[in-house]
């Protein structure tokens, strides 16, 4: 006899996760999409999975990086987003970054086909009925306003919010490339073997003064009173981070380290703006870091100041939506369920981590615990040696509580992992070098990180792996 349907809510990134994790143990799901029943601001389409910030991944590279290693660990247990990433990556240096309309289009593609998945569409007004006795809720930052209320009287918890920034898109066609030049950060090739990925545009220091003039003057989005809520650091709009000081910006997206003017190799630019392949075909370019709360007319002036976007053609221009997460060290146990109704399982950016990656993440685990769940083999999650392990740990138990307000969005970082004493000699004896000790601990705990997944993988239902997570495994 089958067993009972699961259902998911939200087809984002999270949902979609979930919904591919419960159908690979065997279990059938539901995957409930409001899309293109019920609209947002931020979506431009009704597929599964669309990126409506950024098209990165971030960093690639599982031994030096923590999202490399997340990226990883993901692989190995068969994750449909990373798969469907890596089948339509586009050159980003370092970093994994995906034609966005493909890599949507595969997501849907797939879920649509798998028999066990059932896609519906139309919206879950308040909480799901009391009869699905089994719910993943992966409705991330864009909660339907009913849906969130009632989650609210459901916790008693006072909503959290903050405001996620979308940058400016470019035509590679209107950029002025006897200006700008093509160069990934040290030369740094990315999983697609690329050190020219972004294309960079140079600023000397009266130019880049009269930018920041220009952001700090320019007009901005206005918020009403109930949207008068804190940024998260990670992701600031680029006006935001220039009110906290004229150099914040050289500092940050705009440092010139790393980069040398291909066109004037002896002068050292002030501050570099950098773009990203957007797409396969390569025609549209993302301005990085460049999220932005300025008013579109005021967006156009402003960045056309860029040497080498004096004519630039914005194929879309920044803006904002609205997010809210939980306070989930207080609501959610370490299974993502709700303490006040454990049916109900959270997932994805609403559980209050942050980036593509880490939402996908817990849309995984979320789909493995109810999968494993339902065919009565609970699961723990995984330990905190590894990334996932570590994400769902700090969302869950890891955060100090500081009272109101203190707990924010958190990305992947080693420093969610315990730490592992790294070789301070060579073989010879010689002292290691601070950077050569650091990439040694990197290593090393991406090594036990890989290690203890597999370990704990063998106890999960869904025991399938892609042959590149095989390859990093046992490579």
């Amino acid at each position: 006899m089958s067993p009972a349907p699961i259902h998911v809510i939200g087809g984002g990134l999270a949902g979609s996760e979930a919904a591919w994790q419960i159908a690979d143990a065997g279990v059938p799901v539901i995957l409930h999409e409001m899309r293109p029943v019920r609209r947002t601001d931020a979506h431009h389409t009704d597929g599964l999975a669309e990126l409506v910030c950024s098209n990165s991944f971030r960093a690639d590279d599982w031994t030096s990086n923590a999202v490399g290693l997340l990226h990883a660990e993901m692989r190995v247990l068969n994750s449909l987003i990373m798969s469907c990433g890596d089948a339509h990556q586009v050159p980003a240096g370092g970093a994994l970054a995906v034609d966005r309309d493909g890599f949507s289009a595969a997501v849907t593609e797939r879920l649509t086909a798998h028999p066990l998945v059932t896609i519906e569409r139309g919206e879950i007004a308040g909480l799901p009925p009391e009869d699905w006795d089994s719910v993943i809720i992966a409705t991330g930052p864009l909660t339907s306003p009913a849906l969130a209320q009632a989650i609210q009287e459901l916790t008693g918890e006072d909503e959290l919010s903050f405001f996620d920034a979308i940058a400016p898109i470019v035509t590679l066609e209107s950029i002025d490339m006897d200006i700008a030049w093509r160069q990934s950060r040290y030369d740094k090739a990315g999983p697609g073997g690329d050190t020219q990925a972004y294309i960079n545009c140079p600023m000397d220091r009266v130019q880049y003064e009269g930018f920041i003039d220009a952001l700090l003057a320019g007009p901005k989005s206005e918020f009403r009173e109930w949207e008068n809520v804190p940024y998260f650091d990670g992701c600031l709009p680029i006006e935001v981070m220039a009110e906290r000081g004229r150099e914040t910006l050289r500092h940050g997206p705009m440092k010139p380290v790393g980069l040398t003017n291909a066109h004037r190799p002896d002068d050292k630019p002030w501050a570099v703006v950098q773009l990203r392949q957007d797409n396969a075909l390569g025609t549209l370019w993302n301005m990085v870091g460049f999220q932005t709360k300025l008013k579109h007319g005021a967006q156009t002036e402003t960045f056309r100041m860029i040497p080498g976007l004096e004519k630039a053609v914005f194929a879309r221009l920044g803006g904002l939506h609205r997010n809210t997460f939980l306070n989930s060290p207080r609501l959610l146990d370490r299974s993502l369920r709700l303490k006040a109704q454990p049916r109900l399982r959270f997932a994805g950016q609403v559980t209050g981590v942050e980036g593509y990656v880490e939402s996908a993440a817990m849309g995984l685990l979320a789909g493995r615990l109810a999968a494993a769940e339902r065919l009565g083999r609970p699961l723990e999650a995984p330990p905190s040696t590894t990334a996932l392990g570590s994400l769902i740990n700090h969302i869950t138990g890891g955060h100090i509580d500081g009272g109101k307000g203190s707990f924010q969005p958190m990305n992947i970082n080693y420093g969610l992992m315990p730490p592992v004493e790294a070789p301070k000699r060579d073989a010879e004896g010689r002292r290691l070098g601070a950077k050569v000790r650091s990439r040694g601990r990197k290593l090393a705990m991406g090594e036990r990180a890989l290690s203890d997944l597999s370990d704990w993988a063998s106890d999960a239902p869904g025991q399938h792996r892609s042959h590149q997570a095989e390859a990093v495994t046992e490579g």
